[in-house]
C-alpha cells in the first residue's frame, strides 16, 4: 500500500513531500527552496516591497501545504523588522508531525522555526504571533469558501497543478482569489497558461510573464490597478 504523504529530496537538496492522493509533490522536484523563494519570496514579496516604505505588509497564500512559502516570508520580514499579517487557505493541513520531518528548520531561524511548529495547530484556528513581527492564520477550508473582511497586499497562488486540481484554477476559483487583493497588490504563482492569463486580465489586472523557477521558462506575475 502506498504511503498518503511521503518525504521525497528536490534537485537542490531541500524536501518536499508526496501526495499520492493528489499524485504530485507540493513542490517543484528541480528545488523546493528554489522553487518557493523564486516564485513566491523574489518575484512576490521582494518584489511588491521594492518601491515602498512600509513598516507592514500582508500576504494571502492560497494552498498553505507545508509551510515553506510563510517560513521564508517571515523569517525574511523578521529580520527587517517590517510586520508581517500572513493568512494561508489549507482544506486538508498537514500535521504539526509532518512538517516537522520535511527539515525546513535550516531556513529560518530557531526561534522561528520552533513558534511555527508549536503554534501551528492553534493558527489553524486562530491568529497567532510567532514572534515580534509574524502573524499567522491558517483558514481550514476550501477556497471557495474562504471569507474575509481584510483585503492583502499579496497573493501566493500555490495550489496543485490544474492537471491534478482543475478546479483551483477555473475562471470562478480566480476571481474569488483576487476578490481579497488590494489595489495596487500583486498576485505570483508559478504557472503561467493562456487561460489563466485571459481569466486575469478579464478582471483588469495588468498581466506579466516573468522568468519561472528552474524546470520552467515563465511565470505569471499580474498587479492590480490602483
Amino acid at each position: 500500500m502506498t504511503e498518503p504523504l511521503k518525504i521525497v529530496p528536490t534537485a537542490d537538496g531541500s524536501n518536499t513531500i508526496y501526495n499520492a492522493q493528489v499524485g504530485e509533490n507540493y513542490h517543484s522536484k528541480h528545488g523546493a527552496l528554489q522553487e518557493s523563494q523564486h516564485v513566491f519570496l523574489n518575484s512576490g514579496l521582494r518584489y511588491f516591497l521594492a518601491d515602498k516604505e512600509i513598516a507592514e505588509v500582508s500576504v494571502l497564500e492560497v494552498g498553505f501545504g507545508t509551510g515553506l512559502n510563510f517560513l521564508l516570508s517571515a523569517d525574511f520580514c523578521s529580520g527587517k523588522q517590517l510586520s508581517l499579517n500572513y493568512t494561508g487557505i489549507e482544506a486538508y493541513p498537514l500535521t504539526p508531525e509532518m512538517i516537522s520531518q520535511t527539515g525546513y528548520e535550516q531556513y529560518a531561524t530557531n526561534a522561528l522555526w520552533g513558534s511555527f511548529l508549536s503554534k501551528y495547530s492553534d493558527s489553524l484556528t486562530t491568529a497567532v504571533e510567532l514572534n515580534d513581527y509574524c502573524k499567522l492564520q491558517i483558514a481550514h477550508c476550501k477556497l471557495e469558501d474562504f471569507t474575509s473582511p481584510k483585503l492583502y497586499d499579496i497573493i501566493y497562488f500555490d495550489a496543485f497543478a490544474a492537471i491534478h486540481q482543475p478546479e483551483m484554477w477555473d475562471d470562478t476559483a480566480i476571481a474569488h482569489t483576487l476578490s481579497f487583493l488590494k489595489p495596487g497588490g500583486v498576485f505570483v504563482t508559478y504557472a503561467i497558461t493562456g487561460n489563466l492569463k485571459r481569466a486575469i486580465k478579464a478582471l483588469g489586472l495588468k498581466v506579466e510573464k516573468a522568468p519561472g523557477a528552474p524546470g520552467k521558462r515563465e511565470m505569471l506575475r499580474a498587479t492590480k490597478n490602483l
